[in-house]
């Protein structure tokens, strides 16, 4: 979908976070369509793979910390729409590299986007900065008080602030993206597990499973990036993106078994899983205390949401991005799947 109002999409993209799981899906969208794909990387291998997509892609390997890295990424690139999706979600495990990369980064991104002239930038956010929702019949908005939830959601909340002062000030272009679950092919290995514990009947609900989830195809979040480029309107603003309405984890753990049903994969296990709500609060509790100390755990840190309510609404995004997510949560599932299957990963 487009409008009279488009701007005009420039013949170079750069992306940071190239490699990661929206980067992975969106060099693939555009590389036949660009003149030239700069890519952030984080290693030789990591440029390798991406170096055949196609002739188009120009990998730089370096770190979205390194200001030195980030002014070859944007050399000669005035003008170039820049998506900036590097980010740590799951640290290994101390908490500080969260603020590092995710705040850090960001600021040394618009700095170096401002020094040398590039054009839109397209910042990667989260629903992390909102926490859950009050009600567990609420949606997000654009208009909705943000409460970082531990220190991923702070740390995206502070780099938000630093994309709102930059435009403010002139500074930079910019589109806030606030996506929320991913799911789809190039997924990282926790996205795979989570698939089979799925298959094998092990994931648990917790609680009664009535609780309501957002989520996102990764190619939904390639149209919704690629949109927010040239929506004209856009300019110093903030969307959410999903699928389209949330559903509650009931339905997304039974979705998921169907989707690899089709894929002719069985399902195990006739019983679901459960735990009871107050295990979900003793692990944000819990969750809350290491990371106050400086620490992370990732098992911890995703019992402790699997109790809540993260909900957005995406009619803003709809009626001004012309954002229109083509890929329900069944197909998308069963493009992860086959992904995972193609590259010989167990399920």
């Amino acid at each position: 979908m487009t409008s009279a109002a488009d701007l005009s999409r420039p013949d170079t993209m750069v992306i940071t976070g190239a490699s990661g799981w929206l980067g992975q899906n969106l060099v693939r969208a555009v590389a036949s369509e660009r003149e030239a794909v700069r890519c952030l990387v984080r290693s030789d291998e990591e440029a390798a793979l991406l170096g055949v997509i196609g002739p188009s892609v120009q990998a730089v390997v370096g770190d979205v910390r390194d200001p030195t890295a980030l002014d070859r990424l944007l050399d000669g690139a005035a003008g170039a729409t820049v998506v900036h999706a590097a980010a740590i979600i799951h640290p290994d495990e101390r908490v500080q590299e969260l603020h590092d990369v995710n705040v850090g980064g960001t600021q040394l991104v618009l700095d170096r986007v401002k020094r040398h002239g590039a054009g839109r930038l397209v910042h990667i956010s989260s629903n992390s900065p909102y926490g859950a929702n009050p009600t567990p019949d609420h949606c997000f908005t654009e208009a909705s008080p943000q409460h970082p939830y531990m220190g991923y959601g702070r740390s995206k909340a502070d780099a938000e602030v630093l994309v709102k002062t930059a435009f403010e000030r002139g500074d930079v272009e910019s589109v806030v993206l606030r996506p929320p679950w991913f799911y789809g092919p190039h997924q990282p290995a926790r996205q795979t597990q989570w698939i089979r514990t799925v298959r094998r009947g092990r994931f648990p609900l917790v609680g009664d499973g009535a609780n309501r989830r957002s989520m996102v195809f990764t190619g939904n979040l390639v149209h919704g990036v690629l949109r927010a480029e040239v929506a004209a309107g856009a300019a110093g603003k903030q969307y959410w993106i999903a699928d389209g309405d949330p559903l509650d984890m009931r339905q997304i753990i039974a979705t998921v078994r169907e989707a690899l049903e089709a894929e002719g994969l069985p399902v195990s296990g006739s019983r679901q899983l459960r735990l009871p709500r107050l295990a979900g609060v003793v692990a944000e509790h819990l969750d809350g205390f290491l990371q106050g100390r400086g620490r992370y755990l990732q098992a911890v840190h995703v019992l402790g949401e699997l109790k809540d309510t993260i909900a957005c609404d995406i009619s803003l995004a709809r009626t001004e991005l012309g954002y229109d997510p083509p890929t329900d949560l069944l197909e998308g599932m069963r493009a992860s799947i086959r992904w995972c299957v193609e590259r010989g990963q167990q399920l």
